[in-house]
């Protein structure tokens, strides 16, 4: 692996991913807003996004819509490098479908391949290297990519051209809040019921119920610990993209719809901790005070670097 790498976005997730590019020893040089925070990954540093535009193939990591087309074609953007663009963009935000493809017209007309690689996972997810990425855009580009992809992720799978990933992506974290949101109504009956969440937690993760993501969520449940990984507020922004989907392919999702309006009420009662704050919401609802455990609880990731 040889080519030089570029690295837009070091936020919490971004620092994450472009750290385990540099662990697996690639040649990454970083830009961020705010350059302190790229300087606490790197010591490759640049100050604007254009800066990049010599580099083999950059990625981008950022937090929306805007952002994207802010560092891709805004002023000082990636593409707006007057002498050189990447070879491939590879954008593993989570943005729509309708931003991504301004983006790939905008590459195609400089000459550079652009792969929409959204990532599935939080911070602790990615630095435990068992997060995950759907991939869309040009087979060729993706094969040259594929190998960095598994330097930040244990599985990123090609799944067709344009703007597919975008969709895989929206599909995962529309499930996400829908087990989330039956996890929660589920551990609130077992408690109302007499049963410790962490011995209900700890027989549904033995069984052939359980998941990587339960277990991975049932610390935050026994001990309500809400750090946020992933807010309702982003959760909400899914939901609506999935929403609008469904309407544009003229999809029935009855279940989907109602986990919208949950998702939004937990947003409208101020939550800006962690979305498994459903369970707070679902044990308000059945008027339950639910009390941390504050016991250790084993989340399932394992490091593997």
């Amino acid at each position: 692996m040889t080519h030089t790498l570029g690295w837009i976005g070091t936020g919490r997730m971004g620092a994450e991913m472009a750290g385990r590019l540099i662990k697996a020893g690639n040649d990454v040089t970083v830009q961020n807003r705010t350059r302190s925070k790229a300087e606490a990954v790197s010591s490759l540093v640049v100050d604007t996004p254009a800066d990049l535009g010599d580099r083999d193939i950059v990625f981008i990591m950022v937090s929306a819509n805007d952002d994207l087309l802010e560092v891709t074609t805004g002023p000082n953007g990636v593409l707006t490098n007057a002498e050189h663009t990447p070879t491939i963009l590879v954008d593993c935000s989570t943005v729509s479908v309708e931003t991504s493809e301004i983006v790939r017209a905008a590459c195609a007309a400089r000459g550079t391949a652009f792969l929409a690689a959204p990532i599935s996972g939080n911070p602790k997810v990615v630095s435990s290297g068992n997060a995950t990425q759907a991939v869309s855009g040009t087979r060729e580009a993706y094969d040259v990519v594929k190998p960095y992809l598994e330097n930040i992720s244990k599985s990123a799978v090609y799944v067709g051209d344009d703007e597919v990933a975008r969709l895989v992506k929206i599909c995962h974290n529309m499930m996400l809040g829908i087990v989330t949101q039956a996890m929660a109504e589920i551990t609130v009956l077992a408690e109302k019921g007499g049963i410790k969440r962490s011995a209900w937690l700890e027989f549904l993760n033995a069984s052939v119920m359980g998941s990587v993501f339960t277990k991975y969520k049932s610390p935050a449940f026994v001990n309500l610990d809400f750090t946020p990984t992933f807010t309702p507020t982003l959760l909400r922004k899914d939901f609506d993209l999935g929403m609008h989907a469904a309407y544009e392919l003229d999809v029935s999702m009855p279940v989907s719809a109602l986990c919208t309006e949950i998702v939004k009420a937990s947003e409208g009662a101020g939550y800006t901790d962690d979305f498994s704050v459903l369970l707070l919401e679902a044990a308000r609802a059945s008027g339950l005070t639910l009390v941390a455990e504050n016991i250790p609880v084993d989340d399932g990731l394992s490091d593997t670097n």
